[in-house]
């Protein structure tokens, strides 16, 4: 029997006068290299293209900021369900936006009900709030509008100093780096962690903090009330160059390693191995990207006994060598 292939994965993304046209681009840009990495690497019969579809009150072209027209798509009345919704951010105050997009607010109200996840972006938040989405939940916003918006939606919980938030299938995020490692996430969600790599290192290589590290998760705290595990991840974060075995770490805690092992899987969802080889490969991307140290000395930085221990974990991770990936970094930063 013919195996069919996978239905598309549809994302729609809302377009009015005077959005932030980069938080349109951005993510296409990246949802389309993720997708092509992903036909080429992938198993053919679960590969899902892209449907993007820019959804807008009406059907007329939209000017923007950057003298680009933007052409709809679709209206609210007629667009396709959407797996993932990207509400752009806004220009200047976005009460003048809101009050004359009713129809894009009852959208993405009715979308969200319907399945839909939905990514806010800076002031564009504001929409999602105006469709009463955001009411008892996280969210941030541009950090010059924070005021305004608590004043607006103070049903709100406003987290102003979180770049990203999360509560269930709703992000919102405060800046365009923000929602470069949301997009990230979502791919690897989508594509997988390999089409997530190859997107991050040709994109987004001055985001330096994982998505999982920086957002605001609803709920987070309630699922991980180990204040012990917390004690040990604080520790193994600001020890990355210890000596000690995670055994020895386990006694300083007073615990044996199979409690201790069995504790952090159950409040992190990794093993203490896998949690510590991800901290020092942050770590050690950072120093790359950011110091003039040699391999050897940001190896042992963070704590690998020499470049090639620190050489073997990169090319495992990132299937790329640590002087490959400053390469690149550099490039990209200061190039």
């Amino acid at each position: 029997m013919e195996i069919q292939p996978l239905t598309a994965l549809n994302i729609a993304i809302a377009v009015y006068p005077h959005l932030l046209i980069t938080s349109l681009t951005l993510p296409i840009e990246m949802l389309r290299a993720g997708e092509a990495y992903a036909k080429g690497h992938n198993d053919k019969q679960r590969f899902r293209p892209l449907t993007i579809n820019l959804v807008a009150k009406n059907n007329a072209a939209i000017s923007s900021q950057a003298g680009l027209a933007i052409v709809p798509d679709c209206t609210p009345s007629n667009t396709p369900y959407s797996d993932l919704i990207i509400v752009p951010g806004i220009w200047r105050n976005p009460r003048p936006v809101v009050r004359t997009n009713h129809t894009l607010v009852e959208w993405l109200h009715s979308s969200f009900h319907q399945g839909s996840h939905i990514i806010g972006v800076g002031t564009g938040n504001c929409l999602v709030a105006e469709a009463g989405l955001l009411n008892g939940h996280p969210a941030t916003t541009h950090w010059h509008y924070a005021k305004q918006f608590s004043r607006d939606y103070p049903q709100v919980q406003l987290k102003p100093d979180f770049f990203i938030t999360q509560s269930e299938r709703l992000y919102t995020v405060a800046s365009l780096n923000a929602l470069a490692d949301v997009i990230v996430h979502i791919i690897s969600q989508y594509y997988g962690k390999a089409a997530a790599q190859h997107v991050e290192r040709n994109f987004s290589h001055e985001i330096r903090k994982p998505y999982e590290e920086q957002r605001y998760l609803e709920g987070a705290v309630d699922r991980h009330p180990d204040e012990l595990i917390a004690q040990v991840q604080f520790w193994l974060k600001n020890n990355l160059a210890a000596e000690l075995t995670l055994q020895q770490v386990a006694a300083q805690f007073s615990l044996s390693y199979r409690t201790f092992t069995r504790r952090f899987r159950l409040a992190t969802n990794q093993s203490p191995i896998e949690y510590w080889q991800q901290l020092r490969v942050e770590g050690a991307k950072e120093l790359l990207a950011s110091s003039n140290l040699s391999i050897q000395e940001v190896a042992l930085e963070v704590g690998y006994n020499d470049q090639g221990h620190l050489t073997r974990v990169f090319k495992k991770v990132l299937s790329q060598t640590p002087s490959e990936y400053r390469k690149v970094v550099r490039k990209k930063l200061f190039g």
